[in-house]
């Protein structure tokens, strides 16, 4: 599914490389954790595989199309089929939750769709809304305000989100960064169910090596700009969603 050769990227063409020759793969259906300190660039590799970092070397494919050199209508087809979850959820707080979720059809969308579902949703619209939280078991949330939610729930409005895009690669950065322990056991072992359910590809960025032996079946460490695969001592644990 995702193929990375001796890539060699930068935030921008202005700085200096943070990766210097990341080799990694990851299969459709598997669940792969990256592991890194802050800078290590883990976001750069993220930005890298969806284009929006100049790839300065090596190349960078999603199920065989090189993302190097995209533009325009390749690259947003590209961007359609990858999915992205952040520690920041990246939610407009004054919309509501169902907004949030439907804006992962926006690339699917004409910008006059997208214009008239802001404005006269449809009950197809609202109901597919309402399918992507009851996966994520925050169904009674359709209608509330974004602002009001605590941040386990933004968290998974964002998972939400990112299913009505049916994605096949979904990028987790930094996924629980902000939550304490014990919600961030259950962000990643949803999103690491909802893989398992759904069987698209997942490469997860964390610090915390516990939780990536506990929940993934690789583990890569980034440090000094290259990728080594670290030793997985068994498989990962048996997921149990909490709701």
């Amino acid at each position: 599914m995702l193929e990375i050769r001796d890539l060699i990227a930068a935030p921008s063409r202005r700085i200096a490389p943070v990766l210097n020759g990341v080799s990694l793969s990851v299969q459709r259906g598997e669940k792969v954790a990256i592991l890194g300190a802050s800078g290590a660039g883990k976001t750069t590799l993220f930005r890298a595989i969806t284009g929006f970092v100049p790839i300065l070397g090596g190349s960078v494919e999603v199920d065989g199309i090189s993302v190097k050199g995209l533009r325009g209508r390749g690259l947003r087809d590209l961007r359609r089929r990858i999915a992205m979850v952040s520690q920041r959820h990246d939610l407009v707080d004054r919309l509501s939750v169902y907004q949030n979720v439907m804006a992962g059809a926006l690339g699917r969308w004409s910008n006059l769709r997208a214009l008239r579902f802001l404005l006269w949703p449809r009950p197809e619209e609202i109901e597919e809304a309402r399918h992507a939280l009851t996966r994520v078991a925050i169904s009674g949330k359709l209608r509330a305000v974004t602002s009001e939610l605590s941040g386990g729930e933004h968290q998974r409005v964002a998972i939400a989100r990112a299913l009505v895009q049916h994605p096949e690669l979904l990028l987790a950065d930094e996924p629980v960064a902000s939550l304490d322990p014990e919600l961030s056991g259950q962000i990643l072992a949803l999103i690491c169910s909802l893989a398992d359910e759904l069987g698209f590809a997942l490469l997860c960025s964390l610090h915390q090596p516990d939780l990536a032996h506990r929940y993934f079946d690789r583990i890569i460490k980034l440090d000094n700009g290259a990728a080594n695969e670290a030793n997985q001592s068994g498989p990962p644990a048996k997921l149990k969603v909490r709701v």
